[in-house]
């Protein structure tokens, strides 16, 4: 189903069962598999690859224990030229995904994201709200990238990575905010970091390692609670 209000360019190739919701504008060369859904005022730029079962545009939704409920009025999600969206990912409205990122299959990517030029979102990776990734970065598979978070130009996050942004889990009296990886750092497969710490430029923290505190610029860290090696 195509609305009558959509936009669509030139040689735009669209798979069967596909969805495009009212006010959608889809750029040039545009590849859509089967069973995507494009929803309501999103917006694809140029050379974009969006595989089988995808949802762009979607929107974010809430129960009542929920402290911190979705804006309802966001910016449409915008999908900058050249981007791959493999199949059975979700992103939501609201963010905005710049020129030649790769998106793995399986992965989310909340709202009011930004993810930076030529950057990786692996594979069942998750990008929570609020959270700002530069450009040039590598978030690999099943990686979880809280809320509220930082990630400067440049940065690796190895498979299955763990962050978290709200030090006293639900109480309700702790601002939220996520992990800081300033440019060029290196994180290791399966470390933890808890709310707010910085890890400074060209910092390596070690697989396994638990991040309580700071992370100096230029060191290696490792272990639980991670110390400088």
């Amino acid at each position: 189903m195509i609305d009558k209000t959509a936009k669509i360019g030139r040689n735009v190739r669209i798979g069967e069962y596909v969805v495009i919701e009212k006010n959608v504008v889809i750029g040039d060369d545009v590849v859509i598999g089967h069973h995507a859904v494009i929803k309501e005022d999103t917006i694809i730029g140029n050379h974009v690859i969006i595989d089988d079962l995808v949802s762009l545009g979607h929107r974010p939704s809430s129960n009542k224990k929920m402290a911190r409920k979705p804006l309802p009025d966001l910016a449409p999600l915008v999908i900058s030229n050249y981007v791959k969206v493999g199949s059975n990912c979700v992103v939501y409205r609201g963010s905005t995904i710049s020129e030649g990122v790769f998106i793995g299959d399986l992965a989310s990517i909340r709202e009011k994201v930004k993810v930076g030029k030529g950057s990786i979102i692996g594979r069942n990776a998750m990008v929570e709200n609020n959270t700002r990734i530069g450009e040039r970065v590598t978030i690999q598979t099943s990686a979880y990238v809280t809320a509220d978070m930082l990630i400067e130009d440049e940065v690796f996050i190895g498979p299955c990575f763990s962050s978290s942004n709200d030090k006293y889990m639900g109480e309700g009296n702790y601002p939220h905010q996520g992990p800081v990886l300033k440019k060029g750092a290196k994180i290791g497969n399966n470390a933890t970091f808890l709310p707010g710490v910085v890890v400074g430029e060209k910092a390596i923290v070690g697989a396994g390692a638990v991040v309580t505190k700071n992370i100096e610029a230029n060191i290696i860290a490792v272990g639980n609670p991670a110390k400088k090696l």
